[in-house]
């Protein structure tokens, strides 16, 4: 199924309200431990991390079309780079900011990533560089976040600390994305995604061996049920995501991404009690994101290539 110019902002709007949701989740989680005399200490948020990835890795492996053929012909130096980088690093930083600081403070800081592809891609991609009204943006996004961080609001944590891994975490991610275009030369958009989660998820669950014998004490009846709700949210978000980066040009979903730290915001806002958003999120967040709006207008869009058909 091809999904058309007009249909994108919806396509992109699920993606942007299951991502969003994944805050508060994840605070959940770390609530519900501290209730039972548990930390979110690096080894359980890898453990956490790797059971999700996991588990989504291999629903989407199920609903592939020949997910084992497809895997013979791709670089597996270059699935695992993808696996590392969309999951592994990406979800060991986002993981661990979101232990130091805020879920209102993260969804706003999703935004730094239409700024990164903007700088990737002309480097990898060889997409054109921004222009003077894109770079005047990107600047006025940067001092957004600035402010953000300087008055976030109650629970935020430590927001300087906290902004810099959310940074470090999207940089992650727009380079996984980045390198999923070499994939998709050799195979479908849903294994690719599979396939990565799944590695991704291993990666992650090896490097928490000295969590594994509290697996029964971490995993209480309402870590297991938000940790099945994220797995899904992953499952299908980047599925979804993955497969309109198959038939759209990074320039212009990066443009559409502002609708997830919008829900993200919101979200944070309404299902994490312990927090409130500061006048530096208001005024800082509407900088980011009319930032990032602005950029959508001054998008370059490459020559549209032919949709792949998602296997």
């Amino acid at each position: 199924m091809k999904i058309s110019t007009r249909m994108l902002p919806f396509a992109v709007l699920i993606c942007a309200l299951l991502w969003g949701s994944a805050f508060p989740g994840i605070k959940g989680i770390y609530a519900d431990w501290e209730a039972h005399g548990l930390r979110a200490t690096l080894p359980n948020r890898l453990l956490l991390a790797g059971v999700r990835f996991t588990l989504a890795g291999l629903i989407l492996l199920l609903v592939s079309n020949h997910p084992l053929r497809q895997l013979k012909h791709v670089s597996l130096k270059k699935l695992l780079w993808f696996s590392a980088t969309q999951v592994y690093f990406q979800y060991t930083i986002f993981y661990t900011a979101l232990a130091v600081s805020g879920a209102i403070l993260g969804g706003l800081m999703v935004s730094t990533g239409s700024l990164w592809w903007l700088l990737l891609a002309p480097l990898i991609l060889k997409t054109p560089w921004p222009n003077k009204q894109q770079w005047a943006l990107i600047i006025a996004g940067l001092i957004g976040v600035i402010i953000a961080v300087y008055r976030p609001g109650s629970g935020s944590g430590n927001p300087v600390l906290g902004a810099a891994l959310f940074s470090l975490s999207t940089l992650s991610g727009a380079i996984a994305v980045i390198t999923l275009q070499g994939l998709l030369k050799t195979m479908g958009a849903r294994a690719a995604t599979g396939w990565g989660l799944l590695f991704g998820g291993i990666m992650l669950s090896l490097s928490s061996i000295s969590a594994w014998h509290n697996f029964t004490l971490l995993f209480t009846p309402t870590v297991t049920l938000l940790t099945l709700y994220l797995t899904l949210v992953s499952a299908v978000g980047f599925s979804i995501w993955n497969y309109l980066t198959s038939i759209f040009p990074v320039n212009l979903l990066a443009g559409y991404r502002f609708l997830i730290p919008v829900c993200a915001v919101i979200e944070s806002s309404i299902f994490v009690k312990s927090e409130s958003p500061g006048i530096g999120i208001f005024i800082g967040g509407t900088i980011v994101i009319a930032s990032v709006i602005g950029l959508q207008k001054y998008h370059q869009t490459p020559a549209s290539s032919p949709a792949k058909q998602t296997k």
